[in-house]
């Protein structure tokens, strides 16, 4: 078995479920499609507008990093803007062995200037496509509602969820503020979401209380859930959240940069892994973030302690954990655990 170094790590095969695209652009992207567009950025050097995209440690809270998503979303207003967006993102997520990755994006914030709301979903599609033919990667495409606009636009993007279900949108999210923004306020797209069978993971318990959680799960039937990092403050929830294998889409660096946690010491990744809930590691904005997946794996090895065993289990709950059809998921974990056995690890794997 070879050390879990670095290099080792990248070479695994993962998957990444919470990823969003218009936080995880490539800084040279940003810049020359805002000449292309005569759109004016706070710097036209790459080195000086990266300073300002990615936030760092130092970071204070969430709306501070927020604050980037305005400049990214000032570019990701074409059709072109979008396809490239995505297929770079695959293709940078491909670069570290991500076999399977879940992009989620809000269509409502593409409509600026020219495209509908179906042509903003054509372009993220096309550029998925794209990466799946020329790219070792699969790709699931996740549509975001938002807490803080209005429930009648929630429903405007659930019903694009609908529309394009089995066209390669995989599933609905609900993104956005958490604090006085309450799931229950769009139940209406949620009703459309669930009885047409869409997979459903809404972002909770990162900057609110459990209260959030609990919303997910009971009003608007989450399958997954976002952060989920306060879980721990109500134990029945939580041993809920664990008896009905409901998982977790945790990203540390990003938690520790919108201070849902003060410290790594203080984040509760391992706890809850050790308790057996199906806690999955990603990266949430990669370019915010300054973060690519194999260094959140290495933050799981190097800062709580994970062995091999350990890695491979969180490897597997990322492909257990997507909303790939069960058929197609059990093919891939079978493929992926025999990667893994080839280069050392233990064979026992279960599938669902």
């Amino acid at each position: 078995m070879n050390k879990l170094t670095r290099e080792f790590v990248k070479s695994l095969p993962k998957a990444e479920l919470h990823c969003h695209l218009d936080g995880s652009m490539r800084v040279e992207t940003i810049v020359e499609i805002a000449k292309k567009e005569k759109i004016k950025l706070p710097s036209d050097d790459i080195k000086a507008l990266r300073r300002i995209l990615e936030v760092g440690m130092a970071c204070k809270s969430l709306e501070e990093y927020l604050r980037p998503f305005d400049i990214t979303g000032q570019v990701l207003q074409t059709a072109y803007a979008l396809t490239r967006a995505t297929f770079e993102l695959a293709e940078d997520a491909a670069n570290e062995n991500v076999r399977y990755i879940e992009i989620r994006f809000a269509p409502l914030w593409h409509v600026q200037k020219e495209l509908s709301l179906t042509q903003v979903v054509d372009a993220v599609l096309e550029g998925a496509k794209k990466a799946e033919e020329k790219l070792d990667i699969k790709i699931g495409i996740i549509i975001c509602g938002i807490r803080h606009t209005s429930p009648e636009d929630t429903m405007k993007v659930a019903q694009l969820a609908v529309a394009y279900k089995n066209h390669g949108i995989v599933g609905f999210d609900l993104a956005g503020a958490e604090k006085d923004f309450p799931a229950k306020d769009h139940l209406e797209a949620f009703y459309l979401i669930i009885n047409n069978n869409i997979n459903t993971t809404a972002h909770a318990g990162e900057a609110y209380g459990t209260e959030s959680i609990e919303q997910a799960i009971h009003y608007i039937s989450a399958n997954r859930i976002g952060h989920g990092t306060r879980l721990r403050e109500d134990g029945d929830l939580l041993n809920y959240v664990n008896d009905h294998r409901i998982p977790l889409e945790m990203c540390i660096t990003s938690n520790l940069q919108t201070k849902a946690v003060q410290s790594i010491e203080d984040h509760p990744f391992k706890f809850y892994f050790d308790l057996g809930i199906r806690v999955t590691l990603n990266t949430d904005n990669r370019l915010i973030s300054k973060v690519n997946l194999t260094d959140e794996y290495m933050l799981a090895i190097e800062k709580f302690g994970f062995n091999a065993d350990e890695i491979k289990r969180l490897i597997i709950n990322g492909f257990k954990s997507s909303f790939l059809p069960l058929n197609e998921k059990i093919e891939m974990i079978k493929k992926v655990t025999k990667e893994l056995t080839q280069k050392g690890f233990t064979t026992d794997t279960e599938y669902v």
